[in-house]
Parts: C-alpha cells; sequence; structure tokens
C-alpha cells in the first residue's frame, strides 16, 4: 500500500512520523512525507523518503493574517491533491501541527481515509479541526484533554512511536549506578533547546552536596545563542560538561544516562519511558494549552519523574529534587523501573497495525489488539 505521512515541522511531530515511515517501509509499503520547510531540515529524519514541501498558513495574526493563511491553506491543499493523483495514498496519517492541515482537507475532499496520531496528552489545534473526518485518531495517552466523548467509538490508544534504538533500551539494565560511579545527566530542551535550562541547571548541579557534585558527568543541548555562556559556566563550577546544539546520537546518549533534565514535549516523555529513564521535568509554560503540564502527569504520577514548574524552576529547588532522586542508588533505580511501567514500547508497531487497517478497508477498531483513550473531564470542552 502508499501512506503519506503528513506531520508540523518541530521534532515532537517529526520523530513519530520517522518511527511509523521505517516500520511501514519495513512491512513492504511506499511512504511519502508531506512537512514543511523546518521539518524537512531535521537532520536524520526521513532521509529515504520522497518529502514535499507544502504551503501551510498559521492561522491567526489578526484578519489580514488569517486571510494569508487561509490563502495559503488552500493552495497546499491543491498542491496536495495533485500529489495525491501521482503517489495515489491508501491512507494519510497526520502527526498535526498546520502543515499537517492541507494534507488531511486534500485527503477528505478525494474520499481517501485519514489516521490522526497525537503525541500529546491535549487533543492539538489542527487535530481538532479534522477529527470529524477522521477514520481513526491514535493516541499516545490514556487521558487525552480536548477530545470529545462523541470520538470515543474510533480512539485507539496506541503510544508514541519512537525510534527502535531507543526502545530497546527499556530491555536492557539500567546503568550501573553506585556511592562511587560517575553520576551522568542528560538535559535537553527538545528539539529547539531551552534557555531556562541553560541558566539554572549549571548553578544547581554547582549546589549539590560534594559526594555528588565530584562525580558529575553532563551532556546538554543548548541554544545557539546560549551555548558559550553556559559553557563558561560550568567552566567556572569546575564541572565537566559536554555541550551540543542538537543531540543527534539520542539513542546512545539516552542509553548511558542516570538523569534526565528536560522539557515535557511527547517525544521526550516518550523516549523517557520507553528506555526507562527517570526524569525531572520541566513543562513549557507556553505550550498550547499547557499541553506539557498535562503530558508529564502520568510519568510523574508513576515516580517516574518529578514535575517542576517553570516559575518555581530555580537552582535550589532543583538541586534538592536532584539530591533526592539521585543522593541513593536504589532511589534512582527504582525512579527508572516506574518510568519504565507507563512505557509504550510498540507504539511504533500498534500504529501501523492501525494504519494499515484502515488503509485496507477494514473496520480501523474491530482487529488487533485494542486499548481505548478515556475521555478526561475537559474532553466535553468545545473545540
Amino acid at each position: 500500500m502508499n501512506i503519506t505521512l503528513a506531520a508540523g515541522g518541530t521534532g515532537g511531530h517529526m520523530v513519530p512520523a520517522h518511527a511509523l515511515a521505517a516500520e511501514l517501509k519495513a512491512r513492504g509499503h511506499g511512504v511519502m512525507l508531506i512537512t514543511d520547510d523546518r521539518g524537512a531540515k531535521i537532520p536524520g529524519l526521513f532521509e529515504d523518503v520522497p518529502t514535499h514541501i507544502l504551503p501551510a498558513g498559521r492561522l491567526g495574526g489578526g484578519p489580514i493574517g488569517m486571510l494569508k493563511a487561509v490563502r495559503s491553506v488552500l493552495q497546499g491543499r491543491r498542491r496536495a491533491k495533485a500529489l495525491y493523483r501521482d503517489f495515489t495514498p491508501d491512507a494519510v496519517v497526520g502527526f498535526g501541527g498546520y502543515p499537517a492541515f492541507p494534507a488531511l482537507l486534500a485527503a477528505s475532499s478525494m474520499k481517501i481515509p485519514t489516521i490522526l496520531h497525537e503525541q500529546n496528552a491535549v487533543l492539538g489545534r489542527v487535530n481538532r479541526w479534522v477529527a470529524g473526518d477522521a477514520a481513526a485518531i491514535a493516541t499516545a495517552y490514556a487521558e487525552v484533554d480536548r477530545l470529545k466523548a462523541t470520538y470515543r467509538g474510533k480512539v485507539e490508544l496506541v503510544g508514541n512511536p519512537v525510534r527502535e534504538s531507543v526502545a530497546r533500551l527499556g530491555t536492557m539494565p539500567f546503568p550501573e549506578f553506585d556511592d562511587t560511579a560517575p553520576l551522568k545527566i542528560l538535559v535537553t530542551g527538545g528539539s529547539q533547546g531551552a534557555t531556562v535550562l541553560g541558566k539554572v541547571v549549571p548553578d544547581a548541579l554547582g549546589k549539590l552536596p560534594p559526594k555528588l557534585r565530584h562525580r558529575l558527568q553532563v551532556v546538554q543541548q543548548c541554544r545557539a545563542d546560549d551555548i558559550e555562556t553556559v559553557r563558561a559556566r560550568y567552566a567556572a563550577l569546575n564541572i565537566p560538561a559536554e555541550l551540543l546544539t542538537y543531540i543527534e546520537d539520542m539513542p546512545e546518549r539516552l542509553g548511558e544516562t542516570h538523569l534526565v533534565i528536560a522539557r515535557a514535549g511527547a517525544s521526550t516523555i516518550a523516549e523517557l519511558t520507553a528506555a526507562g529513564r527517570p526524569a525531572i521535568l520541566v513543562p513549557l509554560p507556553t505550550a498550547t494549552d499547557d499541553h506539557q503540564t498535562a503530558n508529564a502527569r502520568e510519568m510523574a504520577k508513576a515516580g517516574g519523574a518529578r514535575m517542576i514548574m517553570q516559575d518555581e524552576f530555580t537552582p535550589e529547588t532543583l538541586s534538592a529534587q536532584i539530591a533526592v532522586i539521585a543522593g541513593d542508588a536504589q532511589a534512582l533505580s527504582n525512579a527508572a523501573e516506574r518510568a519504565l511501567s507507563v512505557g509504550r514500547p510498540h507504539a511504533t508497531s500498534d500504529l501501523a497495525d492501525l494504519v494499515e487497517r484502515v488503509a485496507g478497508g477494514a473496520s480501523p477498531l474491530l482487529v488487533g489488539r485494542v486499548e481505548t483513550a478515556q475521555p478526561s473531564l475537559a474532553m466535553g470542552a468545545p473545540a
């Protein structure tokens, strides 16, 4: 079969789409990607998949901005329809983000079945707009806000696809850690980095008790504008740290990490729980519908993560939390197990199964392993 994937241009949308593409290709299907300029430039993704960049305006910016956005969406829809006449997809899978919108509109107008994948614990804006026409909605969390109860019959809980190299970490032992071993910490703000992590984390690590501080080995992702300032701060504190603007070999880095300090993006949490890595999560306060706070709640409730809101994210608070988690080897190991307990390492294959059922014309939720996401208290809210 031929499957078109449509994804917005951030890592949160692109990484699960990439994982699904690899699985579908391994099963012998043809795959095409529709995205925007940002998505096409993310390193290491979709290198062997035909990629098409379509216009997709971001709706907003007053009447003039809305007019331009609608014009761009309609142009993208026309181009997507032309692509579909050549590629003839059996299904179109949308991963959210504005670049997915025209591709999904084109599919619905041509009676091509669509599947939506929602990475976050809040149904995203584009997915809300097109959910009514979707044949199936695949979710990453058991509770999803802003998902209407009337859609329950076409919802399937699959999880958030991660790369096979990440999922494999969950079957391997947690990195050895005792009273003398190095404490390896990974700091990441998602595909775009996070300035606040660069401001707070070095000073927090500098406040740790000497028995932990002297054993630190840090890998930290920084924004390009921040990296030299952060490097100087670590040097002043005499803490060994490797700084990068983008962590391309994330599976390898994650595999040797004891503790992660990160934003609460959907792909980040999916990888942490699939690999079984404890974390301190700092949700992005400006995330649409506060979806990062919602993303973090399952992992935090299980005991695999601690959540610190950004207005409380200070060196003192962070240092205290690190000391609690990593100050005892057994506590760190227990947190790792609890993180793993909420992971869904089979998300990629489960999503691929769902796509095959829809593309093959079967009732999407009647065949195969089914686990249905439940509406949260906020599901009845108007979309």
